[in-house]
């Protein structure tokens, strides 16, 4: 259901949640769902609904830009290596409105509860949008509206054996892409036993994949390749 969709005649459903388009004179953005319902009143002629998978840290408010995901078994990983795996991270769906050459959002919603963790000291540390996943050495079958594959790299730069547990990420440089599933791709480089680097790479898993729209882009909000230094343990 991702996808670009006529104003006019947009209705969907996302399990227990249904969003639609009415018009009465001006349209309206219906979404409801077991927790309520929730409207607004678009002042338009025309324009197009864009349905997107969108970075995992908007919800229930945007509190952060980092997403940490747990490993549920650690990973150890020989000197000198990189390797690739498959991990999991959650969806969220973003809804658009495109209309006069501009893209805004006007609703994101989740068929995950959100949950957050401090990474770090509860002096220094920085909360992170919570996820824990299995290691897959293969492409997991998932849920595209809950679940979206992440095909992460992990360099050893360093002279020892390195066990890694969790991987954070400064999620403002994520690159979505969708076709039947949601992945994204990302780089974590191993200093030593407690620091890494990650960022996201620019790449879908397979060919012909779309890549999603981008928030802060969407926002109006500048942002330079992102990488994040991992100080706090990995």
């Amino acid at each position: 259901m991702y996808g670009y969709f006529d104003l006019s005649e947009f209705s969907a459903e996302f399990d227990s949640v249904r969003i639609r388009i009415e018009s009465d004179g001006f349209y309206r953005y219906i979404r409801e769902s077991p927790d309520g319902k929730k409207e607004k009143i678009i002042l338009t002629k025309d324009g197009r609904i864009i349905i997107n998978p969108v970075e995992p840290v908007n919800l229930p408010k945007e509190i952060t830009n980092f997403l940490l995901i747990r490993f549920k078994k650690p990973v150890f990983i020989e000197p000198k290596t990189s390797m690739e795996v498959n991990l999991t991270f959650p969806v969220e769906i973003g809804v658009f409105l495109a209309a006069k050459k501009r893209v805004d959002v006007i609703d994101i919603f989740s068929l995950q509860k959100p949950k957050y963790t401090l990474y770090g000291n509860p002096r220094m540390g920085i909360i992170c949008r919570y996820w824990e996943s299995d290691v897959y050495s293969d492409v997991p079958d998932v849920d595209g509206f809950r679940e979206g594959v992440m095909r992460l790299r992990i360099t050893n730069s360093s002279d020892e054996w390195i066990e890694v547990t969790n991987a954070v990420f400064d999620i403002f440089g994520m690159k979505i892409y969708y076709d039947t599933m949601v992945c994204s791709s990302a780089s974590m480089n191993i200093l030593s036993h407690k620091v890494a680097e990650t960022f996201f790479l620019n790449q879908p898993l397979r060919e012909g994949m779309k890549k999603a729209l981008e928030l802060y882009t969407s926002r109006k909000i500048p942002v330079m390749k992102k990488k994040f230094v991992m100080e706090w343990g990995i």
